[in-house]
């Protein structure tokens, strides 16, 4: 059965998902203004291709694998790999601020620990705390077996515990 897309099902779908999606993506590239433009990619390509998309499953786990497959594409991405190299050429005197997105979230220190993850440990972490997927849902939308998702969850928990054991919460704490 294909899903119907009108233009006011696209701003209900919009509503609904921009944030988790900017979320989502912001977690693969690490800058706000990429994330942005990657969620308006899926959404553009939601709207010139509707019949793209069956209705066979959750409209959310297929945003979230369109989001995450862009995200990977621009990690990829020749753009990318030049920024990269600038930053190591140029490095920025000044210290960026942590993106609002991220620091309103009640978890932040937790979230820049996470985004320090390896990849495959990261966003099967990202699908399974912040998305609150189950394995089986996070492994169809990465296309692995669930065995696999258990054993990044598992590494990515360890590398996570590594990365916070030294962190004073007493931070946390005083709020």
């Amino acid at each position: 059965m294909r899903y119907l897309l009108t233009i006011h099902n696209l701003k209900e779908i919009m509503n609904l998902y921009t944030e988790s999606l900017i979320r989502l993506a912001y977690y693969y590239v690490k800058d706000r203004q990429v994330a942005e433009d990657i969620v308006q990619e899926v959404f553009i390509k939601i709207y010139h291709h509707p019949d793209k998309y069956e209705e066979r499953g959750q409209l959310q786990a297929y945003l979230y694998k369109m989001t995450a497959n862009k995200s990977k594409d621009y990690l990829r991405s020749w753009s990318y790999k030049k920024v990269q190299l600038q930053n190591k050429i140029f490095p920025s005197t000044s210290k960026m601020e942590p993106d609002e997105l991220v620091r309103k979230d009640e978890e932040a220190i937790v979230a820049e620990a996470i985004l320090e993850l390896p990849l495959k440990q990261r966003e099967v972490l990202i699908y399974f705390y912040f998305n609150e997927m189950n394995i089986k849902d996070i492994a169809s939308i990465l296309f692995i077996p669930e065995s696999t998702v258990k054993t990044r969850l598992r590494r990515g928990k360890e590398l996570l515990k590594n990365k916070l054991k030294d962190i004073q919460w007493e931070v946390l704490l005083n709020e």
